[in-house]
């Protein structure tokens, strides 16, 4: 068991903690908060505890100059201001004097945002290569180190690994969910089936291993559905395919035809175009012009008879071009019936979570996780090395 934040003695102590603020800014504007929501727990109690929070994340790729104007985290302080109710003072570099400065001058409760860890990327990726003397420095700002960020967990950068090598550590009560609550796949009740979509096979090839020696079935949507239908010898037409890893699919299919439950229908269009005409023909009758672009009603049908005597859900990838509404029809559809299942439902992050949120059906999911590559990698049984650098409990 790693230690967690309510391990430490945290009054007056600079708590450095990592946190996860990596959310969709277009304009200047926050369109999905859900992320910093989801570390207020962690923050919360460090101030009632009367630390000095002292709070690192990133925010996009930082590569060029021109990245660092629309990756600068300012307005991530006030909003963050605005739902801590708490003042949260934004210090726009990431080291030197200032910023040494604004933490020797902190008191018991205050709150300090540093710049996007990742403008340390702009000469040399020293934060993303996990540059030792960054990791180093950052440490000597603080006194504990906290890991709240669980979808950075799987990378070992300066900011987490780097930090953590030289502070001692606990988990932040976000990261402990994610682990308590993504683990249960990896020891699961049953019947026990696993929804899988997006578009590329080789994103999903650790997770496919792994789980469909586990789980009792696979429901297989999204684009990578149809390399499995053309591995099977099915119509495409001009669906994205990932012809590099067919092999692998119809490895899969020959292995486990009673656990890879694919598509019976699908709804094509002629263009990717979010007011595209589609029509919704069986997958055997894809024709040479069309291009899938999500599940269709038979399909549905088919996912319902195998959710609805599922006791453990594990979804990782939308079943359709989501974003657009003529294509959404598929992830809505299956939405709306894990919303009445008495079952544990686990989502895994990234466009799956979004969606969920974005369709109104958060409130019904079991867990939702904060972390698309993280909740991959922990669910094909991977050991994250963000967590794994983590101070163990005392026996």
């Amino acid at each position: 068991m790693k230690k967690t934040i309510e391990d430490f003695n945290l009054k007056s102590k600079r708590v450095m903690i990592r946190v996860d603020f990596n959310v969709p800014i277009i304009d200047g504007v926050i369109k999905d908060d859900n992320r910093i929501r989801e570390s207020l727990k962690t923050i919360k109690y460090a101030i009632e505890n009367q630390a000095r929070v002292i709070l690192l994340s990133h925010l996009g790729r930082v590569k060029e100059e021109k990245d660092l104007e629309k990756n600068d985290l300012a307005p991530i302080a006030v909003r963050l201001e605005e739902l801590l109710n708490h003042k949260v003072t934004f210090v726009g570099e990431t080291r030197g004097p200032i910023v040494e400065s604004a933490i020797s001058n902190m008191q018991d409760g205050d709150v300090i945002l540093l710049q996007n860890t990742r403008y340390e990327d702009l000469y040399g990726k020293l934060e993303s290569s996990n540059d030792l003397e960054l990791g180093k420095y950052w440490a000597s700002l603080g006194d504990i180190f906290i890991n709240d960020a669980f979808g950075t967990s799987h990378r070992a950068h300066a900011s987490n690994v780097g930090i953590a090598s030289n502070l001692p550590s606990g988990l932040g009560f976000l990261v402990e969910k994610e682990v308590k609550s993504l683990s249960i796949a990896l020891s699961p009740v049953h019947p026990y089936t696993v929804i899988l979509g997006g578009a590329k096979v080789s994103d999903k090839i650790g997770i496919i291993e792994n789980l469909v020696t586990k789980a009792d079935y696979l429901l297989i949507g999204g684009a990578m559905a149809y390399t499995f239908l053309k591995a099977k010898g099915y119509p495409v037409g001009k669906s994205l395919v990932d012809e590099e890893n067919i092999p692998f699919a119809k490895k899969m299919l020959d292995l486990y035809s009673d656990k890879l439950i694919l598509p019976i229908d699908s709804v094509n269009a002629k263009e990717m175009i979010e007011d595209a005409k589609y029509n919704i023909t069986l997958v055997e009758d894809i024709k040479e012009d069309d291009i899938g672009l999500d599940i269709g009603p038979k399909t549905i049908e088919l996912f319902k008879d195998y959710l609805n005597k599922s006791k453990l859900i594990v979804w990782n990838g939308t079943l359709g071009y989501s974003e657009w509404d003529n294509f959404s029809k598929g992830t809505k559809g299956i939405l709306e019936i894990l919303k009445n299942l008495d079952a544990i439902k686990l989502i895994g992050g990234g466009d799956t979570a979004a969606s969920v949120i974005q369709f109104g059906y958060k409130e019904f999911m079991t867990h939702i996780s904060t972390g698309g590559g993280a909740s991959l990698e922990l669910l094909e049984g991977k050991e994250l090395p963000g967590i794994s650098i983590i101070e163990d409990k005392d026996e």
